[in-house]
């Protein structure tokens, strides 16, 4: 199962890196899981996932907002590059590797929370489908 969760993440976030609506990310990202995975291990998935999924305050301003939380860094980044080029500061260098660093570990982190709150609307959306299926008739 846990080998599935994680294919279902990578297939969220190549979804996330096509420039479409969220809605059209669900629909297809819906089509793989319902042919992939039977409908007793999506019930297990989406309980795992949602146990995974940030509680607290930052890790939800990350995955919400994971730009503006690495920005500062990025910005870390570029003048500790600045500054220990032109005054030959090595100290400076060291903020340039480090805030590089967390400016990626950030965007990662981000990426992934973005990609598993994608699989569990898509996990919903499929359960709400087979739940109420005249609804979605057209």
């Amino acid at each position: 199962m846990e080998q599935q969760k994680e294919r279902l993440v990578l297939m969220a976030e190549d979804e996330l890196a096509q420039y479409s609506t969220e809605a059209r990310k669900i629909e297809k990202l819906r089509r793989k899981i319902g042919l992939a995975i039977p409908p007793a291990q999506q019930q297990e998935i989406r309980a795992a996932l949602e146990a995974e999924m940030p509680q607290d305050p930052i890790r939800k301003l990350i995955e919400t907002n994971r730009q503006l939380v690495a920005l500062p860094f990025l910005g870390i980044t570029g003048l500790g590059l600045l500054l220990g080029i032109s005054m030959f500061q090595p100290l400076d260098l060291l903020a340039t590797f480090f805030g590089g660093i967390a400016t990626f570990s950030i965007q990662k982190l981000g990426w992934q929370l973005q990609a598993k709150r994608l699989v569990l609307k898509t996990l919903a959306d499929i359960e709400d489908r087979t739940q109420n299926p005249d609804a979605y008739e057209s």
